[in-house]
C-alpha cells in the first residue's frame, strides 16, 4: 500500500512554532522567530468556501493524486474541468484514472478519449500511444525503399538472393518439395536447391533454371555467397549426407562449404573446419577486401537461438582461422542470422531479438573504427509482421533482394522481392535524460527523492532514486519523444514536468524544483511565497499579488481570492502581524499615484479587519509608482511604451511579516 503523506493526517491544522538561537547583538540578545505555512491546507480552506481558481484546483488535485487518494482527486479534478478554458492534456489523464478507480467507468471513459484527442495533435504521441518508444526509430527509417516481387518466385519456397556475373542465384524447393518434411529453422524449409536467374537489359529477370548439378544435392543446400574473382563459392548444406550427420536429439545440422570454380565447373568441396555435427554453421557472408568470412551459428558461446560469427579467411581461401562472436552488440538471446556486409563494410542482418514489426526484421550495424555500431531498424517497407531476411545489395548500386514470408503480394511460402534505396538509413539518435532536484526555497539538493520517468501517454518506463547530490540518470531514451518525471520526496509536494527530447544526439538535463509542504517564514518575508508555483514547462508564475484596476482601489473578485490566502495564513498564526505594501504603474502624476495607493493599501486592510483580523495586527502604506517591478517609469511625461499586461504587474499589493 502507498505510503500516504503526514498531510492527510493533519490537513486543517496550524503550524506555528518558535526557535531560538543566542548571540550577542550590540550587548542585546537576539531571537530569530519563524512561520511555518502549509499552502495546500489554505487552499483547501478557500476552496471550502466556494472560490474557483484553476491553479489551486490543479494543485490540490495533485496532491491527492499523488498519493492515491483518488476520491478527494476526482474532486478537484472534476472542479477544474468544469471551469473549461485551457486545460493541459494530462489533467484529463489524472481525472479519468481517478474516475475509474472509483468505478465511473463511462466518465472516466470520456476524459481519457480527452486526453487522447489533445494528444494526437502531436506526430510523437501518436507513435507512443502504442506504448512501444522504438516505434519512433523504425518509422523514422521508414519508406527508403521502393520495392516489388520479384517475379522468379513460385508456389513453394524460394528465398536467399545473391548475384554471380549477370545472374542471381537463389535457394528453391521448387522441384524438392515431394521430398518437403518440416520447416528448417534456420533456412525455413529443408531441402532446398540452388537456382539462377540472368538479370535482362530492362533490369528483369529471366526465368529461372538450375544451378551448377555438382553443387545441389539431393537434399539441401542454400544461401551462396562468391568471391569477386568469380573463382570460389561458399554456401550451406545439411548435414543429412552423412550417415552419422545428426546431433545427439537426432536433429540434422547445417554447414558451410567452399567450391572452387575449375574450368567452368564447381569442385573441390570441401566442408569449413570449424564445422560440427552437434551444431549448425550456415548463412555466409563476406566482407568488402574477402579477408572475414561472417555466419550464423548456435555453436558453443552462442548468445541465443544463433549468433552471428566471423572468421579470418587465410592463403588465398585454403584455412581459416577460429570463429569470434560478434557480441552483445549485435547479437541478442534471439535469433539472429543471415549476415551481409555492403561495400562500406556495414552489416545487414536478420533478427527477432531486437523491437521489431514482428517475426525477424532486418537491420543495419555501420562500421566506425573498425567495431560495428549498435543496429538500427531498416523500416518498412521491407520490414513488416511477418519474417523478412536474407537481405543482399547488389555492388554499386542501391539496388537488391530480400526474401520475406509475407503474406501481401506472395506466390508460396516465402518469396524473393527486389528493392531500390532512395534515401540513406538515418543515424540513430540518442540522448541521455539526466536531472538534478532541488529545494524550491533554499536551492539545496534533494537527496534520494524517487524520481519516474513515463512516456507521453503516461506508461511508466523507469523508475531510480536520486544520490546523495539529488541527482538522477536515466540513461539513453528516444530523440524526439515526449515524456513526464515524477519527482517524490517525504516533506515535498510532488511534483510532475515534461521534457521534450531534441532531434539530435546528446545530454537533456532537467532540473526539478521541489516545493516543501510546508514553509519556513521570518521576519521581513513575503507571504505570497507560500504559494508561489515552481516552474512548468519553462515557465515562471509570479508571486500571488493583489492587483487593482487601473485609478481604482476596490477590491476586485481575483482580488479577493488572493486575499483569502493572506487572511488564512494571519488566522492559522494568531500572533504574525504584517505590512500591506500597495503600488501603482506610472501612469498619472507622481502625488496622485502616492495618493492612489495609499487608498489601495488601507481598502485592504479594511478587507482583512471586516473578515475578523485585530486592527493592530495590520498597517499599510502606499508606495505609488517608486517601486516599480519593471522598466515601465514615465516620468516627466506619464507616457509610456509598455503594454497594459506590464503596466499590471505595477498595481499590486505586497504582505511583509513585521512581527512573529
Amino acid at each position: 500500500m502507498k505510503k500516504y503523506w503526514i498531510f492527510f493526517l493533519i490537513i486543517g491544522s496550524t503550524f506555528l512554532s518558535y526557535s531560538q538561537k543566542s548571540g550577542l547583538n550590540k550587548g542585546n540578545k537576539q531571537y530569530d522567530k519563524y512561520a511555518y505555512i502549509d499552502a495546500i491546507a489554505t487552499y483547501e480552506r478557500i476552496a471550502e468556501k466556494g472560490y474557483k481558481d484553476a491553479e489551486m484546483f490543479k494543485r490540490l488535485g495533485n496532491s491527492y493524486f499523488f498519493n492515491a487518494d483518488y476520491a478527494m482527486a476526482t474532486r478537484w479534478y472534476g472542479e477544474l474541468i468544469n471551469m473549461g478554458g485551457n486545460i493541459e492534456p494530462e489533467y484529463y489523464f489524472r481525472y479519468a484514472v481517478s474516475l475509474k478507480t472509483l468505478g465511473d467507468y463511462n466518465k472516466s471513459e470520456q476524459m481519457m478519449q480527452k486526453f487522447f484527442e489533445l494528444s494526437e495533435s502531436d506526430s510523437r504521441a501518436q507513435i507512443a500511444s502504442k506504448h512501444v518508444d522504438y516505434l519512433y526509430d523504425i518509422e523514422a527509417n521508414s519508406n527508403r525503399y521502393k520495392i516489388e516481387n520479384a517475379g522468379i518466385n513460385s508456389e513453394y519456397v524460394d528465398y536467399g538472393t545473391t548475384l554471380f556475373g549477370n545472374k542471381i542465384i537463389f535457394a528453391t524447393t521448387r522441384d524438392t518439395m515431394g521430398l518437403f518434411k518440416k520447416k528448417n529453422a534456420w533456412n525455413n524449409q529443408s531441402f532446398s536447391n540452388l537456382y539462377s536467374a540472368t538479370i535482362t537489359d530492362n533490369g528483369n529477370l529471366s526465368k529461372p533454371e538450375r544451378f551448377a548439378k555438382e553443387i545441389n544435392s539431393t537434399y539441401d543446400e542454400s544461401t551462396p555467397i562468391f568471391t569477386k574473382d568469380g573463382k570460389y563459392m561458399y554456401f550451406t548444406r545439411s548435414n543429412y549426407l552423412k550417415k552419422k550427420g545428426k546431433d545427439q536429439q537426432g536433429t540434422t545440422k547445417l554447414k558451410l562449404y567452399r567450391a572452387e570454380l575449375v574450368k567452368d565447373k564447381w569442385t573441390n568441396i570441401v566442408e569449413l573446419p570449424f564445422n560440427n555435427d552437434s551444431y549448425s554453421v550456415a548463412h555466409p557472408a563476406l566482407s568488402k577486401d574477402e579477408k572475414l568470412l561472417f555466419f550464423a551459428s548456435d555453436m558453443p558461446g552462442t548468445i541465443g537461438s544463433s549468433d552471428i560469427f566471423k572468421v579470418e579467411i587465410n592463403d588465398g581461401h585454403s584455412s581459416y582461422g577460429s570463429p569470434v562472436n560478434l557480441g552483445k552488440t549485435i547479437n541478442t538471446e534471439g535469433k539472429d542470422t543471415f549476415p551481409f556486409v555492403d561495400e562500406d563494410g556495414n552489416l545487414y542482418f536478420s533478427t527477432d531479438g531486437r523491437p521489431g514489426l514482428g517475426g525477424l526484421d532486418i537491420f543495419k550495424s555501420n562500421i566506425e573504427n573498425g567495431e560495428f555500431t549498435d543496429p538500427i531498424n531498416i523500416g518498412k517497407p521491407i520490414n513488416g509482421k511477418y519474417d523478412d531476411f536474407a537481405f543482399f545489395m547488389v555492388p554499386g548500386t542501391k539496388t537488391g533482394f530480400f526474401s520475406s514470408n509475407r503474406k501481401e503480394d506472395n506466390k508460396g511460402f516465402d518469396d524473393i522481392y527486389k528493392f531500390t534505396e532512395y534515401k540513406e538509413l538515418v543515424k540513430k539518435c540518442e540522448q541521455e535524460l539526466i536531472g538534478i532536484v532541488t529545494d524550491e526555497q533554499s536551492k539545496e539538493p534533494i537527496p534520494f527523492a524517487k524520481i519516474t520517468l513515463f512516456d507521453s501517454k503516461f506508461v511508466k518506463i523507469n523508475e531510480v532514486v536520486a544520490d546523495e547530490n539529488g541527482k538522477f540518470d536515466f540513461g539513453t531514451v528516444i530523440c524526439g519523444l515526449k515524456y513526464y518525471i515524477r519527482a517524490e520526496k517525504e516533506d515535498y509536494e510532488t511534483r510532475e514536468v515534461n521534457v521534450t527530447i531534441k532531434n539530435e544526439s546528446g545530454i537533456t538535463e532537467v532540473p526539478i524544483e521541489l516545493t516543501p509542504r510546508v514553509k519556513k517564514f521570518a521576519l521581513g518575508d513575503d507571504i505570497n511565497k507560500a504559494f508561489k508555483k515552481a516552474k512548468d514547462d519553462g515557465k515562471e508564475f509570479a508571486l500571488t499579488i493583489i492587483y487593482f484596476d487601473l485609478d481604482k482601489s476596490n477590491i476586485r473578485q481575483d482580488a479577493a481570492f488572493e486575499l483569502e490566502k493572506i487572511l488564512d495564513v494571519l488566522k492559522q498564526n494568531p500572533s504574525m502581524h504584517i505590512d500591506v505594501r500597495s503600488h501603482t504603474d506610472c501612469r498619472q502624476t507622481y502625488e496622485y499615484n502616492r495618493k492612489l495607493s495609499d487608498r489601495r493599501a488601507k481598502a485592504t486592510v479594511a478587507w482583512l479587519i471586516k473578515n475578523g483580523i485585530a486592527k493592530n495586527r495590520l498597517t499599510g502604506k502606499g508606495y505609488g509608482e517608486s517601486q516599480l517591478v519593471n522598466n515601465c517609469a514615465c516620468e516627466p511625461t506619464n507616457e509610456s511604451p509598455c503594454s497594459e499586461e506590464e503596466h499590471q504587474l505595477n498595481r499590486r499589493s505586497e504582505f511583509i511579516i513585521t512581527k512573529l
